[in-house]
């Protein structure tokens, strides 16, 4: 019988989810026997981890699942929903959906940007935001939207009518809209549920790493999101995001620097993003376009970055 839908590889990503929650689950309960210093070691590995679990592990699932069986998919996505906070269907649905099918464009006639986690949302004059208002508005508004589906618990945690954005972002034909729908119910309970587990086990874990952790977790995946596509040119398919190609990092992180290669094909399995930049390689090199010496998210080190945008994005007021 065939489990692993692409490759076996893919145990890695499992096996990395499972360490994940075993030790959170082990920090929580050795809270009371550390010492400050492994108090504060728990704590840089939690948010890592977090971070980690977002950016490359739940990155990918949501792109290309693991499994052949839909049972087994749907039992990874409450998994790694656990582990990154959220639902990990609302974040195929806001990814999947949104991001890559407007490319972090600019902003447009309307006033907005249509991709919702474009760096250019709260930018002006054709600008890029502001990096430290785009990592901390968008982390301060995570949480607080990840509060407000903690108490939903009194309708199960199921998406409601006024979530417009969810609602518009699934699937349009039945079943999988239901599928879907009941999948982000599902994920947000198995979250909820693992926040209370974390409380019993030792509530000043849970208020004093945990949440603290989550929330520099997710400032942590914007600085990484923002330089994925700091300067890019959001007009040219070849050009719009940014990829870093050293070899320790896309080891370390199932070659997550390939970016521009997602985008190019964002269904293509991880493994194979090094060959989506081999076939296309003589039309990639042809562009102007940005490749980092370092990973995304230490952006900040890459001083002489391109910034394309300034030729290409339509200035707004």
């Amino acid at each position: 019988m065939r489990i692993w839908k692409h490759t076996p590889k893919d145990a890695l990503l499992l096996g990395f989810s499972v360490a994940q929650l075993a030790l959170m689950i082990w920090f929580a309960t050795q809270w009371d026997d550390q010492p400050a210093w492994a108090r504060a070691g728990g704590f840089v590995l939690t948010t890592l981890m977090i971070a980690y679990s977002i950016i490359v592990v739940s990155h990918l699932f949501t792109h290309v699942p693991w499994f052949t069986s839909a049972r087994l998919n749907a039992a990874a996505s409450l998994l790694n929903s656990i582990n990154i906070g959220q639902s990990v269907q609302a974040y195929h649905l806001t990814h999947v959906r949104n991001h890559h099918r407007f490319n972090n464009d600019p902003i447009g006639e309307d006033g907005t940007t249509r991709d919702l986690s474009s760096t250019y949302r709260d930018g002006h004059d054709g600008e890029h935001a502001p990096l430290l208002r785009y990592i901390f508005t968008g982390a301060v508004e995570s949480l607080l939207d990840r509060a407000r589906e903690l108490v939903l618990c009194y309708r199960l945690w199921k998406v409601g009518p006024k979530e417009t954005k969810l609602l518009s972002l699934a699937h349009k034909r039945e079943p999988k809209r239901t599928r879907e729908l009941r999948q982000i119910a599902a994920d947000r309970a198995a979250h909820a549920l693992s926040l209370v587990g974390f409380a019993l086990i030792s509530w000043q874990w849970a208020l004093f790493v945990y949440v603290p952790a989550f929330f520099v977790a997710l400032v942590l995946v914007n600085v990484q999101n923002y330089y994925r596509h700091y300067g890019a040119d959001p007009s040219n398919r070849a050009a719009d995001s940014v990829s870093h190609y050293g070899r320790l990092y896309n080891l370390l992180a199932f070659n997550d620097g390939y970016h521009q290669e997602h985008h190019l094909s964002p269904a293509t399995h991880w493994t194979q993003l090094p060959s989506v930049r081999e076939r296309r390689r003589d039309w990639l090199d042809a562009q102007p376009r940005i490749i980092s010496p370092v990973p995304a998210m230490l952006g900040f080190l890459h001083r002489n970055r391109p910034l394309l945008h300034r030729g290409t994005a339509s200035p707004k007021s």
